[in-house]
């Protein structure tokens, strides 16, 4: 069977949590004998071949508006113009749902993975928007399978559409060993020396707000801050400015050293989550695998995820509350930390497994190639 993956970056991921699940589910699969191929743009030293997945390389238009629309709609190109098409595609995002029919007519089956709830982002004007609500109710309307990876968007999508979709989660990597000589070499801090936070710098990731509760708070250990964001510079800016009044907060910007982010994560003592509008989100599972105590922002998807083994805020004052109540158990009850650490661990090994994930995706492929799963027949209309 050969399965086209389209409408992200691609592989190897270096960005964002499309390309780590495709890494992770594409990889399996090759693995087992089925041929992957996946659609990448931005690489500066393109590759044939990666984990044995066969990689595509094509341009974009860099432009925030078109970027990913532009890539893959010559992706798709690519797919329905090869003498041997895929037996199923899996379509990443949404927004790309207005080139399914394309491989619909070449007799591909496509199933969408709709993401979040993309049309909620500040950093997209009206038209923005809008197209991104249009583009939902495309999905709904051609595609021949929905993929959501959190109950909170299968929901959505229920009470939206009455549309069905296949609820399949990201997986969480494990990481059993710390390295905590690494992050000293690399960083100066230590074991649970310091809170974290690892996000594009965009409005509904909450980074602004964070930093602004940390920076009221009376917190002893230290702010680490991971991430930037490629048009969000005046967000950026404002946040920059913020912590720059506080000798406490350190800014590391980007970290694409996987190993030292993965220390980063494990060596934490609280990782700090502002995401609000997506599904699984991959970093939230990242520091659960690494055994990281979470203080999530309090909306449906991050309660799915971490179930009871998190804390919630939902304003800068709460952050600050929170705060003290992790730097009081990690002093007065040590004991206490050490089972959230353990609890949030397990939860991760038991719930989110990438073997099982690409177990599912390989099976959805299958299911689309044979026909067994079919387009529902609805309009896209919203109820």
């Amino acid at each position: 069977m050969r399965i086209a993956m389209i409408g992200t970056r691609g592989v190897p991921a270096r960005y964002g949590g499309f390309e780590t699940a495709i890494e992770e589910i594409g990889r399996r699969i090759a693995a087992g004998g089925d041929e992957v191929v996946v659609y990448c743009r931005g690489a500066e030293e393109p590759i044939p071949e990666y984990f044995g997945m066969e990689l595509v390389h094509l341009p974009a238009v860099r432009s925030k508006a078109v970027e990913t629309l532009s890539h893959t709609f010559l992706s798709v190109l690519h797919a329905v113009a090869r003498r041997r098409t895929a037996d199923a595609a899996i379509v990443f995002n949404a927004a790309n749902a207005v080139f399914v029919p394309l491989l619909r007519l070449r007799g591909i089956p496509t199933a969408v993975h709709v993401d979040g709830l993309e049309w909620k982002r500040a950093k997209w004007g009206r038209w923005g928007r809008r197209y991104y609500r249009m583009a939902e109710a495309l999905a709904v309307r051609w595609a021949d399978a929905l993929i959501a990876d959190a109950e909170g968007i299968a929901q959505y999508y229920r009470d939206e559409f009455g549309a069905p979709t296949e609820e399949i989660a990201y997986g969480a990597p494990i990481l059993e060993d710390d390295d905590a000589a690494l992050l000293r070499r690399e960083t100066g801090l230590g074991p649970r020396g310091y809170h974290l936070v690892v996000a594009r710098f965009e409005p509904e990731n909450h980074v602004l707000e964070i930093v602004e509760g940390y920076t009221a708070s009376a917190a002893r250990l230290p702010l680490v801050v991971v991430g930037s964001a490629p048009y969000s510079d005046e967000y950026t800016a404002r946040i920059e400015s913020l912590a720059a009044g506080d000798e406490r907060v350190t800014m590391l910007g980007g970290v694409w050293d996987q190993d030292l982010l993965d220390q980063l994560y494990a060596n934490a003592a609280c990782y700090l989550h502002g995401h609000s509008v997506g599904g699984t989100n991959p970093s939230l599972l990242r520091a659960m695998g690494a055994g990281t105590t979470v203080a999530a922002y309090d909306v449906s998807f991050n309660r799915g995820v971490l179930g009871d083994a998190g804390r919630w805020f939902s304003s800068p004052d709460q952050l600050a509350d929170v705060l003290a109540e992790v730097e009081a158990e990690l002093d007065e009850q040590p004991e206490a930390y050490a089972g959230r650490v353990k609890t949030i661990r397990e939860r991760a090994r038991t719930h989110y497994d990438w073997d099982d994930v690409a177990r599912s995706y390989r099976d959805l492929a299958d299911r689309l190639r044979r026909r067994v799963v079919r387009r529902p027949r609805l309009s896209g209309r919203r109820r």
